[in-house]
């Protein structure tokens, strides 16, 4: 026994968190395991009566808020603005500046996630980064997209208030420049640099990266620091897998050094800096050099300090156990050389070899015109690279060819809400739900808008039409056109949504959009 939780029950909870949230809790950790539940189960009504929470956690009875509220006992929400230097001056001296040179002129986009944010000092750090760099700042469409599946730690970064503690080890300018000190020894970040980032739910092991729908796709950078470290290894290949998909094709991945490994990062080129180790997608050397005026060198040894589990021994990261090892993302089975070329396409699509997706489904619509499916498949593919103009094209056309298919003006929707046209994008879904009254996802995203602007009643009547439509499905059952989204998840995304109206109603609408309130994508949550 440890505690008064008997140790099978704790086993028991450690796979449920370990499949759900991803946490990993080896036996050495269940006493803080212990300690995290017996608090969540205080805060939902269940006294002390511990024993009784995990059994309504492992009968799957569990409300989206109680697990919201389990997890925010669970994770570790420590950090501070500008933390982990060597990183974020590659971000600052090579990354951006190859950037913005290459973006200039040709859209002037830049898309960032913050993957396991926290309480926003990381996503405000870059935001501030940025807005020292772009002289022309309102002339570049700048996403950074912020995540956590910790809803308190979400809702702090979304006021954007700190005390002295979030500022240890920053230069002073930081705070005397973009902030202002409020009573109490607090401070609050500029607005300015408040409405750069957009913070959102979502959980890296369920919800699905990358999307149009939940703003995960085309990214040029992910930052996932100091997160990858708590998650079991089954969590932690899908999650890197996700991220390799999710980026554009010579994207970067940041990871904290504790966090480096040859063996996790197979589909990545790893390239060493001072101080630092960063991951760009590909495997091409001379990609992930070329930019840069100094020299850098592959990594072809595991020169990086070994991810290992807090409160463990052991450094499964480093560990020979080739199941550990992602797969080569980049071969395709032998058993697809003589599948259709539309499934090889959607096969390769859904690897996150996009270039070879395109190819094949070019080759598909040489043959055959008028193919609305492999034309929309095609749109997906370019809007993951972050091809929006190319993407509109091909949707346009889809429709052309197929005008009563809803999921063509819904993706059509999430591209234009991407290029900045939210009107344009609330016609579309709203032909999306008039050719397909049962379209789940078109209800859904015309909540979210209708939320994001305060239109509180038209928010919730389309949510409770995706509620309706749900009700007919089984709880793991696929979601149409959500690519893989089961309804118990968007339903427990639906509710979370609806529980926002409470604070849509005390916020401007601008602190509703930092919130994550205005986005189509939102099926990671909000």
């Amino acid at each position: 026994m440890i505690g008064k939780v008997s140790e099978t029950l704790l086993a028991k909870l450690g796979d449920f968190v370990g499949s759900r949230l991803g946490l990993h809790f080896p036996r050495e950790r269940w006493n803080d395991l212990e300690r995290g539940a017996r608090a969540a189960s205080r805060e939902c009504a269940f006294q002390d009566d511990v024993e009784r929470f995990i059994g309504r956690m492992l009968s799957s009875a569990l409300t989206q808020s109680e697990l919201e509220t389990l997890a925010s006992h669970l994770t570790v929400g420590e950090t501070y603005f500008f933390r982990e230097k060597n990183s974020l001056e590659v971000f600052e001296q090579q990354i951006v500046p190859e950037l913005i040179r290459t973006r200039r002129g040709f859209g002037g986009h830049l898309r960032i996630w913050s993957a396991g944010c926290a309480t926003g000092e990381e996503p405000y750090s870059l935001a501030i980064v940025l807005s020292r760099m772009i002289a022309d700042l309102k002339e570049w469409k700048i996403t950074i997209l912020a995540t956590d599946l910790n809803t308190r730690s979400l809702q702090k970064a979304s006021e954007g208030i700190y005390t002295d503690w979030s500022f240890r080890d920053t230069p002073q300018w930081v705070k005397s420049t973009y902030f202002k000190a409020n009573p109490g020894g607090r401070w609050a970040i500029s607005p300015a640099i408040k409405k750069m980032v957009t913070f959102s739910y979502l959980n890296l092991v369920e919800d699905l990266y990358p999307s149009l729908l939940n703003c995960t796709n085309a990214m040029d950078v992910i930052l996932c620091r100091n997160v990858l470290m708590y998650f079991t290894g089954e969590a932690v290949k899908k999650v890197i897998h996700g991220f390799q998909r999710s980026l554009t094709d010579a994207g970067w991945l940041i990871v904290s050094p504790a966090e480096t490994s040859q063996t996790l990062f197979t589909a990545f080129t790893s390239v060493s800096f001072a101080g630092a180790t960063l991951y760009r997608r590909g495997t091409n050397p001379q990609m992930a050099t070329a930019p840069f005026s100094h020299t850098q060198d592959e990594v072809q040894g595991d020169q990086a300090t070994n991810l290992a589990i807090p409160g463990s021994e052991s450094t499964w990261a480093s560990s020979p156990d080739a199941s550990l090892a992602l797969p080569d993302i980049d071969r395709p089975p032998e058993t697809l050389k003589a599948a259709p070329l539309y499934e090889q396409a959607l096969e390769a699509y859904q690897r996150g070899c996009y270039e070879d997706a395109a190819q094949i489904v070019i080759a598909l619509l040489s043959r055959t015109e008028n193919d609305a499916r492999a034309m929309l498949l095609l749109a997906r593919v370019y809007a993951n690279q972050g091809k929006l103009a190319a993407a509109i094209t091909w949707c346009d056309k889809a429709i052309a060819s197929d005008k009563m298919t809803a999921c063509a003006h819904y993706l059509r929707a999430t591209i234009l809400q991407e290029q900045g046209l939210p009107e344009e994008a609330v016609r579309s879904l709203r032909r999306a739900v008039y050719v397909d009254p049962r379209f789940a996802l078109g209800h859904f995203a015309l909540g979210t808008l209708a939320l994001g602007r305060g239109e509180l009643k038209e928010s919730e009547k389309h949510f409770e039409n995706v509620l309706l439509l749900l009700a007919s499905y089984g709880p793991e059952e696929t979601v149409p056109e959500s690519e893989g989204l089961s309804a118990r998840r968007l339903t427990e995304i639906v509710t979370l949504q609806r529980n926002q109206k409470t604070v849509a109603r005390r916020r401007s609408p601008s602190a509703t959009r930092t919130a994550g309130g205005t986005e189509i994508p939102t099926l990671g949550g909000q």
